[in-house]
């Protein structure tokens, strides 16, 4: 029963990064709430599992061609960067505090979402 419920959580993690939201935000809360796995080592998971999906991703949405390699190198570059700070800080963080800094992202991002704030000129 335990391996079902990780592949559906795992199924339902990659069909949302799959649409570039962003699995981790399902994944991790499941993984940690509801599996009992410690926040680094669901932390850890969502990144190994994010790679594969990640890969299928891109192929699918460049052959859609949704996807302008050149515009987005800046993004990569950032998102590097930033990958490897936020690595870093998890490790020194508590896993109390780890959790709380997870939750408060989790609960703007739901808020912002909720109101539906967009940049202008966006619909």
């Amino acid at each position: 029963m335990r391996e079902l419920l990780l592949f559906a959580i795992a199924a339902a993690a990659g069909v949302i990064s799959g649409m570039g939201m962003g699995g981790g935000t399902l994944l991790i809360p499941a993984l940690t709430l509801l599996m009992g796995i410690p926040q680094r080592q669901a932390q850890g998971v969502n990144m190994l599992s994010f790679l594969p999906a990640a890969a299928v991703a891109l192929y699918i949405h460049k052959k859609e061609g949704r996807l302008e390699l050149k515009s987005s190198l800046p993004v990569i570059a950032a998102g590097i960067v930033g990958a490897l700070a936020g690595a870093l800080a998890a490790g020194w963080l508590k896993e109390e505090w780890l959790k709380k800094a997870f939750g408060l992202f989790l609960t703007i991002l739901s808020i912002i979402q909720y109101i539906g704030r967009s940049p202008k000129g966006r619909v």
